[in-house]
């Protein structure tokens, strides 16, 4: 078990990673899903061998209080129906902690439940907010649950400029589910989960 890092150094390479990300040219992209609330990228990731996904939307309500229901806190387990507990083990300051958390199953329980620690950072980006995180090998193990890792991930909350009650909401996400598990069965729970995302998301703002 590593030691919890400093929060400083972190979460600055954190945001220059995720920067990076958004600055990544459309053609490196292939389209994984589409729906009405959302479209999903993928490109092989560098981190590890899978991919990283990238997903965009339109949702209906100010960039503050969108970023609220994403980022660790109150509101995560109301509305997320993949996240089943979640836990602040470590607050460095309001915008940056560490929190435990588990997944429920997916795919019939083809994959089964996973549990993550991650390090998570809020910071203002542009005229928006950026909140990211990445895992870190810290705290026990919990049994029943395998250890997953996300690797660089974080969601751009933009206000657009004609509708500023309106935000573009744009996610980079990166996990290694670890297990022995399909990689088409990740494929495929990746870009479902990270769809129906954006419609739980909108139905939890409208509640």
């Amino acid at each position: 078990m590593d030691l919890l890092p400093n929060s400083a150094p972190l979460a600055t390479k954190l945001r220059n990673t995720l920067v990076q990300y958004h600055s990544i040219g459309d053609s490196e992209w292939r389209v994984a899903k589409k729906t009405k609330d959302a479209t999903v990228w993928r490109k092989p990731s560098e981190e590890f061998s899978g991919y990283l996904y990238k997903a965009q939307g339109v949702v209906e309500d100010v960039t503050n209080r969108i970023v609220d229901h994403i980022r660790p806190g109150p509101y995560r387990l109301d509305w997320d129906s993949l996240m089943t507990t979640m836990d602040i083990m470590e607050t460095f300051d309001e915008n940056c902690c560490v929190m435990r958390y588990t997944t429920a199953g997916q795919l019939w329980n083809i994959v089964a439940p996973r549990e993550f620690v991650d390090f998570s950072y809020t910071t203002s980006y542009e005229d928006g907010l950026l909140t990211c995180g990445i895992s870190l090998d810290y705290g026990e193990v919990r049994p029943n649950f395998v250890r997953g890792f996300n690797h660089p991930c974080g969601w751009f909350c933009i206000p657009l400029n004609d509708y500023p009650s309106h935000s573009l909401l744009t996610g980079y996400i990166q996990t290694e589910l670890r297990g022995m598990l399909p990689r088409s069965a990740v494929e495929t729970a990746m870009s479902s989960t990270l769809a129906n995302f954006y419609s739980d998301l909108k139905k939890a703002l409208k509640t």
